[in-house]
């Protein structure tokens, strides 16, 4: 249990650092170390395939490109624009609100009781791979008869057209 505190508080310092550091390089690397303590929370909970699409897809891809992206922006201070008065105001009331629908959240979780898993498994590829391939097979063949079509279509859209560039 004090792994799972360990790891609480780290993903709590690090979601604050994204917030509150002014580098825009620091703040995607304190992301990266928050999904990174997200991954250790998913094998906590023995569910090793989120953890594994959580550390390849976030970790790996996006938010690495979002590193990129903000290191070739070259953001500094005299291309920032001045935000207004308002914009700060309207700030201050969604964060208002998020802090009261997170103690109500806080709230709920401390009256309601939680239940202990019945399968231990449940977070297995194995187990996701017999429920997918058996009760959701419809849905899962028809997202990929959906992904390929996407692919076609953006194959024909980059395909540049010969007939209009020899006529």
């Amino acid at each position: 249990m004090s792994l799972f505190y360990l790891v609480a508080f780290l993903s709590i310092l690090f979601s604050l650092l994204v917030i509150f550091v002014k580098n825009p390089v620091y703040s995607v690397l304190a992301l990266i170390a928050t999904f990174f303590t997200f991954t250790i929370h998913y094998i906590l909970l023995n569910a090793q395939f989120l953890a594994v699409v959580n550390f390849i897809v976030y970790m790996g891809a996006i938010m690495v490109l979002f590193l990129f992206v903000l290191m070739l922006m070259n953001l500094n201070k005299d291309t920032e624009p001045v935000k207004s008065n308002l914009l700060k105001i309207i700030g201050v009331v969604a964060g208002g609100s998020l802090l009261v629908t997170l103690i109500g959240a806080i709230n709920a979780i401390q009256t309601s009781e939680v239940s202990k898993l019945p399968n231990s498994d449940i977070g297995l590829v194995e187990n996701l791979g017999k429920v997918l391939f058996s009760e959701f097979l419809l849905p899962f063949e028809l997202t990929s008869i959906l992904l390929f079509t996407a692919l076609v279509g953006a194959v024909l859209l980059a395909k540049k057209d010969k007939r209009t560039q020899n006529g």
